[in-house]
């Protein structure tokens, strides 16, 4: 079990595997790019190169890119659509060239257009983009909190969208701990996390799931707000993270904390809270 943060590429996408070893991270999550734009510079081959240095001086080896948040593969406007799939591309490419192990994808909202066509978009563009990229990364499908025509609220609709995008090897899914609670999944009880593991072996296989994104919810169980909180001080609670963390199922996968940094508390402070809780 490796735990980390989202850490800044700012000076320098090497920077990053410096600020996670900072905190004593096993593994981190990082935006190769600025999340809230289209264009992306080309990441060159000595800054890759001194990103795997780092990588090894530190000894940290799992990387998660999160993707911009413009892309949206649902989308049913075409000049939107073929923006997102362009955009998906440049970011495999950006995080093959690191070595990054996990690609987090959030997979997009149909405005309007139903959750089928939605779906259906979501897939034909999976399909599109491993097939141009032949990517080495593993594509993670978010679930959501279920707001809006935002698609991936359920493991069901995580499962449809992965079943038509033929089960390619390269897809899997990141799920987040706010988002799932927003969205009804309970986990402060550990009967709770058992269920919620079964349907996703069940529906979509455990070995799909690399990451999970460890962030309490302000917003009460099933109110779809995205509204991330410090671990323990949410309405999941303590004892919903203990329950995760010591789950032996999940022993060999990655946490990222996409937790507030305040005036209350930083990325140690949850990091800490959060390892205190494995037994």
């Amino acid at each position: 079990m490796k735990f980390g943060v989202h850490t800044s590429i700012a000076g320098g996408i090497d920077q990053a595997v410096v600020r996670a070893a900072e905190l004593d991270c096993g593994a981190f999550q990082i935006f190769s790019t600025n999340p809230r734009g289209w264009k992306a510079k080309e990441i060159s081959d000595k800054e890759a190169q001194c990103f795997k240095d780092a990588l090894i001086k530190y000894n940290l080896g799992t990387v998660v890119v999160h993707t911009p948040y413009l892309i949206n593969l649902a989308s049913p406007k075409e000049h939107i659509y073929d923006k997102s799939i362009k955009a998906l591309i440049a970011g495999i490419k950006r995080a093959d060239k690191i070595g990054a192990k996990y690609m987090v994808l959030h997979p997009g909202s149909h405005t309007g257009a139903g959750i089928d066509q939605g779906i259906e978009n979501i897939a034909k563009g999976l399909i599109r983009v491993i097939t141009e990229t032949d990517p080495e990364v593993n594509i993670l499908l978010e679930n959501v909190a279920g707001a809006g025509t935002a698609i991936g609220k359920s493991i069901k609709e995580l499962e449809r969208i992965i079943k038509e995008a033929d089960n390619h090897k390269q897809l899997g899914i990141c799920y987040d701990t706010c988002h799932g609670f927003a969205a009804g999944y309970d986990i402060r009880e550990e009967e709770e996390v058992d269920i919620l593991l079964e349907e996703i072996d069940s529906r979509i296989g455990l070995k799909r799931l690399g990451v999970i994104h460890a962030n309490d919810s302000i917003g009460e169980l099933g109110s779809n707000k995205d509204r991330h909180h410090h671990i323990g001080e949410g309405k999941i609670g303590l004892e919903g993270f203990r329950n995760l963390v010591n789950h032996p199922q999940l022993k060999d996968n990655a946490f990222i904390l996409e937790t507030p940094v305040d005036e209350q508390k930083n990325d140690q402070d949850n990091l800490t809270i959060i390892k205190s809780l494995v037994e």
